[in-house]
């Protein structure tokens, strides 16, 4: 006989001293099921009313902020200014986190406001806004964190298709990873910003959290693993580890591979929760990235400019002559008038003349004195000089 059963018998014999603590501790008072609905309900009943009202009110006060939205819909179509303005909704979002008292989180807070906002937009005209489809990839989560969901996103199988469908007025903007923390900057949005005309108009940053997917969670079929390639050198470590045998596939998206997962039961996907529920996969294993910090960077593209808001970045590209010291030369005026540099990254030039392009990000907008001050000395020391704009920056 099992020890365990051994002791089962000779405590319900001898009942241990401990035992008995522990049950007269964790004894809950008998009470048939229906009484205690109603005493749960009879305490609950008043706390429920207060909600109730509240709920009430803040119908009413949601509404009354749709039409005064409304209204300010009609005077931006009256001057022919843009529905969606990033600078005015990142100073909106910074005043709701300094006024919030508490419990509810501030960033929790602004996310309910920027589905507010977003709404209100959608009554007047829905923005509509190019991402990396299909649904499911971390650019179209990028993208509701930047516009929420009352949008009209339109899917795109490429960088350059996002790039070429803002330049031709069929969204009003884009969004496109630029940067992650582990591999770096994404090479074809940098290239694309040297001649494109179009702004950033914003950035967000996205946590990645990779998991391992597949239709029915058994990993005993599957022959092949599919993802975005930056996502398949992210997980590389673990997949070497736990399935170094299995071949892995790089495709266009980790979207695309989920929809090839969600067809075949041999093909197993690396993708996000969200495409997990979008194409009904099972996770396998959640959180697969070999860093846990693992993080990417997102801007929006598009041809308006945007005003001052509490956290503006800018950007530009340079190239320097080719003479000594000239790097030296042409970043001392961002020391000079105080500018603080925030993102250094250079490119190899295609052009003849000089060897590399540099992408520079500072804090600071384009309208403040010490910012036009710089950049009119590092217009002057450039060889190449492109202004990618000044924009807000959310967390």
């Amino acid at each position: 006989m099992h020890w365990w059963r051994i002791w089962k018998r000779l405590n319900a014999i001898t009942p241990n001293p401990i035992t008995a603590q522990i049950n007269q501790a964790t004894k809950v008072n008998p009470m048939p099921d229906n009484q205690a609905l109603q005493t749960v309900d009879t305490e609950l009943a008043p706390l429920r009313v207060q909600i109730d009202a509240l709920d009430t009110q803040l119908i009413t006060l949601l509404n009354e902020r749709a039409k005064l939205a409304q209204a300010v819909g009609h005077v931006k179509q009256k001057y022919k200014q843009p529905v969606f303005r990033p600078e005015r909704e990142a100073q909106v979002l910074e005043k709701i986190a300094q006024r919030n008292p508490g419990p509810l989180p501030s960033h929790h807070l602004q996310a309910l406001w920027r589905e507010v906002m977003s709404v209100c937009r959608a009554m007047e005209e829905a923005v509509k806004v190019a991402f990396l489809g299909p649904a499911g990839t971390y650019t179209e989560q990028a993208m509701a964190k930047q516009f929420g969901h009352a949008i009209h996103g339109i899917d795109c199988s490429t960088i350059d298709d996002i790039f070429r469908t803002v330049e031709a007025d069929g969204a009003a903007f884009g969004v496109v990873p630029i940067e992650n923390s582990i591999e770096g900057a994404i090479n074809r949005t940098m290239d694309l910003l040297l001649s494109t005309p179009l702004k950033i108009c914003g950035e967000v940053s996205l946590a990645i959290n990779h998991h391992l997917l597949q239709i029915t969670g058994d990993m005993s079929g599957v022959t092949t693993i599919v993802a975005h390639p930056q996502a398949l050198a992210q997980c590389h470590h673990w997949l070497k580890e736990h399935y170094p045998h299995i071949e892995q596939k790089p495709v266009g998206s980790n979207a695309q591979g989920a929809q090839m997962a969600q067809n075949d039961p041999t093909t197993a996907a690396i993708a996000s929760d969200i495409a997990a529920a979008t194409y009904g996969l099972q996770t396998v294993t959640a959180g697969i990235q070999d860093d846990a910090n693992n993080r990417t960077r997102f801007i929006v593209i598009g041809k308006q400019l945007c005003g001052t808001s509490p956290n503006d970045k800018t950007s530009l590209i340079l190239a320097t002559p080719n003479k000594a010291g000239a790097l030296y030369d042409l970043l001392e005026p961002l020391a000079k008038h105080g500018v603080s540099m925030l993102r250094f990254e250079s490119r190899p030039a295609k052009q003849k003349g000089w060897e590399y392009f540099f992408y520079i990000d500072f804090a600071g907008h384009i309208e403040q004195a010490n910012v036009q001050a710089a950049l009119a000395q590092l217009e002057d020391n450039s060889a190449f000089y492109k202004c990618l704009g000044s924009y807000p920056v959310t967390s």
